[in-house]
């Protein structure tokens, strides 16, 4: 699910980063927010399909982030030098 996520995020984030280096920062921030705003909410419910999907949803957020340097997530720094 996060992978599919992430790329939503990410095709918007690319098509909108030739405005400046601020948009890749604000798309790191809502792909965050958003993975771990739905993931918290998803694990704070009693059922557990959503509680597996919650924490599949930040787990999927950190290996992403190690897998490949923070380029996916945008956690680098780099990108925004």
């Amino acid at each position: 699910m996060f992978p599919v996520l992430n790329f939503g995020i990410g095709i918007v984030t690319v098509m909108l980063s030739d405005q400046g280096k601020m948009t890749v920062g604000l798309g790191a921030a809502l792909l965050a927010l958003v993975t771990f705003g739905a993931g918290f909410a998803l694990w704070k419910s009693g059922s557990p399909v959503p509680k597996g999907l919650g924490l599949g949803l930040m787990i999927g957020w950190a290996l992403t982030s190690i897998l490949t340097v923070g380029f996916c997530t945008g956690l680098n720094p780099t990108m925004y030098t």
